[in-house]
């Protein structure tokens, strides 16, 4: 069944050129039109430029809550493969989310990339609310967000309205393998970043720059763009860079330094192994051990009574979900914000019930509590 999509013209880009390729990879709920000027200026200049429809992306939101990052991974990685039968050399430019699927890219294929340019690439978010996705995601299928961050007026569709959470989860998680691995990176680098993104925070960069083993790293500032510079008044100083990097480094004048690689990758072997085989006992001797421990004998303790707080709690918990159902499926939204207000008493009141939880006391041998 063909599923019909919410974004125009956010099908597959790919612009035929010399033998040097570049393969460019969007953002979350994105699209191939929210790199489309970048890439077609990057084509003027005579480069190969393959920009791919991750799984999920370009049609709806419902659609994309049933992806996942493996998913959107194993498509550039298949997209690299096709670029490198056919072109002698290929670069890799990611924005935002797509940034982190090219870390991971130069994490693990390291070798067969020239070169890396990423913009306002996004490697983790510390927002508080982020920390509840795990749970909301089985109350609230998507919440509202903007569709844009874009400085210039007037830019095309290119991505969802909405956020699916069972997609932002696993982005989640897609963040955690990237920050893991980024040590594994050194292919040389260029990081654009805007001063005044709304959606990724700069800070996201810094820790690429600070953690990558890249030798080359060149920094680029968009003033006046926000998020996307793509379709934002930094367009032109983002080609430019683009090319002067790839430039330099064909040239060789930014280039990875193999000893270095190699004592990465060693590192990286040896921080997994302990070389100390001592064990304070062995497994015959804890298994001797354990026949004179203590058996558990079981705990009858009534369940604890419920504080007045806690069972206020339970009605933001039970409440919560309810109101956000009603507002998804019946469109009663008495206060008109939306889900968020049926998501906030379901957190608080997950937050205020643990939090009134009172530690179990200890009993001693006497049966005196300590």
């Amino acid at each position: 069944m063909r599923v019909v999509s919410v974004i125009p013209n956010s099908e597959e880009i790919h612009l035929s050129g010399g033998g040097v390729a570049i393969l460019m990879i969007h953002g979350f709920t994105g699209s191939p039109v929210s790199v489309r000027p970048w890439a077609e200026s990057l084509h003027q200049s005579g480069f190969t430029v393959l920009v791919p429809k991750l799984p999920g992306h370009g049609t709806n939101w419902q659609e994309m809550n049933e992806t996942r990052w493996q998913q959107w991974y194993a498509e550039i990685d298949r997209a690299l493969d096709r670029l490198i039968a056919k072109h002698e050399r290929v670069f890799v430019a990611g924005f935002s989310m797509g940034g982190a699927l090219a870390l991971r890219l130069a994490a693990q294929r390291g070798r067969e990339i020239e070169g890396m340019m990423l913009v306002n690439p996004a490697v983790q978010d510390d927002r508080m609310i982020l920390k509840f996705v795990p749970i909301l995601k089985y109350f609230i299928p998507s919440v509202g967000g903007r569709s844009t961050d874009v400085a210039a007026p007037n830019p095309p569709k290119h991505s969802y309205g909405r956020t699916p959470l069972h997609a932002l989860h696993s982005l989640q998680k897609l963040w955690r393998e990237v920050r893991r691995e980024l040590h594994l990176v050194d292919v040389p680098l260029m990081v654009g970043y805007s001063i005044n993104d709304h959606v990724v925070d700069p800070k996201n960069s810094e820790t690429v720059i600070d953690n990558v083993s890249s030798i080359d790293i060149r920094e680029v500032i968009f003033e006046r763009s926000f998020h996307n510079v793509a379709l934002d008044y930094d367009l032109e100083l983002l080609v430019e860079e683009s090319l002067n990097f790839m430039k330099d480094v064909l040239a060789g004048d930014l280039r990875r330094d193999e000893n270095d690689l190699i004592d990465a990758e060693f590192a990286a072997i040896v921080s997994g192994l302990s070389l100390d085989e001592s064990s304070p006992s062995t497994f015959l001797e804890e298994l001797e051990s354990s026949e004179f421990a203590e058996k558990y004998k079981g705990d009858n303790k009534p369940l604890p009574k419920l504080t007045q707080i806690q069972r206020g709690a339970l009605i933001g918990v039970i409440g919560g979900p309810v109101y956000a159902a009603a507002v998804q499926f019946l469109n009663f939204d008495p206060l008109g914000l939306g889900a968020w207000p049926g998501a906030i008493a379901l957190v608080a009141g997950v937050f205020t019930f643990f939090w009134q939880m009172k530690p179990e006391e200890e009993i001693d041998d006497d049966g005196v509590a300590i």
